[in-house]
């Protein structure tokens, strides 16, 4: 028998007034999950959020938590904790106080409170900052005691509003890092809100690929990677994005499908798709094989192009080709220049195969 999970979303819908937000939003999280919401701006996963927590009415569907109907338990029954984007500290109050507030709100005993700040202040390395006012800390240092006042609630789940959104981009890698850590030594269940696809990647056990209040794809993060639903997952999932061809195809046999690209040539992919009809392809910057010029004649799937920008990190190296608009990302150091004619290969196996209608054919 399977275990009911810690949370069930079935069918979940929002609208104010005539305007519907969020439709038909349907997943399960496991106790102990790491699953984080992903998608541009304004698709919904904030609100997605609120709804979990009680802060927002669910319009349509249900929201169970440890399979009990939660939709009519107000926010602060349901036993979840919110860290919300802007710390929401007290700035009045001392890291200390700021912990303990939520605890002496629900009357919780005097020794239990002091007990659950000090074990969630040293898990925070915060223990030598609990005299000190917001005002007096840093932006990771707000971060971690807004996440040590969730702790100390003993939460059933944790939720996260684009926690890291204000601090730098060193202070992120960094936080993301220790977010990642208090999970494991936790145990607990976290759903995380972001817009950026690194965080995604790097921290969830499972992603909600969200766009215009509709589930695009649920899955571990390198099977969205690899295996991406349709194009505009397979484009927010990646960084640098994947590169995109449109043509129209011209034979289509034994499972594979020759497609004619306008200013580059046809091109040959996995998947099948009738003759005349539109299609594109996708291949990710770090699957194309740049090589020079002179060598790649008999190479498949070959196209030419100038130079138009090239990045260079050190590590690895950025092209980007003017005519076609393709990225490749170069392992190391590059010679190429500005202008130069480059030749890069897209092997037919990497290439993935979309429908006029934006849906993954590709095996």
């Amino acid at each position: 028998m399977n275990p009911v999970p810690m949370l069930r979303l079935e069918g979940v819908g929002k609208s104010y007034g005539n305007a519907t937000v969020m439709r038909g939003v349907t997943f399960d999280v496991a106790g102990g999950e790491f699953i984080v919401f992903v998608g541009p701006s304004g698709c919904g996963k904030s609100t997605l959020l609120r709804m979990i927590c009680g802060l927002e009415t669910v319009s349509t569907g249900r929201v169970e938590i440890e399979g009990k109907l939660a939709n009519d338990i107000p926010a602060a029954s349901r036993g979840l904790a919110l860290v919300f984007q802007s710390y929401a500290l007290y700035p009045h109050m001392t890291v200390r106080q700021n912990m303990a507030f939520g605890l002496e709100n629900l009357r919780t005993p005097k020794a239990e409170i002091e007990r659950r700040v000090a074990e969630a202040a040293r898990m925070l390395r915060l223990e030598s900052l609990l005299a000190r006012r917001p005002t007096q800390l840093s932006g990771g240092q707000r971060q971690r005691v807004a996440i040590g006042r969730a702790i100390v609630r003993e939460p059933r789940i944790f939720l996260f509003d684009e926690p890291l959104s204000n601090l730098d981009a060193e202070l992120r890698v960094e936080m993301r890092a220790e977010l990642a850590d208090l999970h494991r030594r936790l145990a607990a269940t976290m759903i995380y809100v972001t817009h950026d696809q690194v965080e995604a990647m790097t921290m969830a056990d499972r992603i909600v690929v969200l766009r215009a209040g509709q589930v695009e794809q649920v899955g571990r993060p390198l099977d969205l990677y690899n295996h991406p639903r349709n194009r505009f997952v397979a484009g927010f999932i990646g960084s640098p994005r994947m590169n995109f061809l449109e043509g129209r195809v011209v034979e289509s046999q034994g499972g594979w499908t020759s497609i004619e690209v306008e200013g580059v040539g046809t091109l040959r992919a996995r998947g099948t798709l009738p003759v005349g009809a539109a299609a594109s392809l996708g291949i990710r910057p770090e699957h194309v094989e740049a090589g020079p010029i002179e060598s790649g004649e008999a190479t498949p799937n070959l196209v030419h192009g100038q130079a138009a920008a090239i990045e260079q990190l050190g590590g690895s190296s950025f092209v980007r080709l003017a005519s076609p608009a393709i990225n490749l990302h170069i392992a190391g150091q590059t010679s190429v220049r500005f202008g130069d004619e480059v030749a890069a290969s897209l092997p037919p196996d990497r290439l993935h195969l979309f429908d006029a209608e934006g849906q993954r054919v590709s095996p």
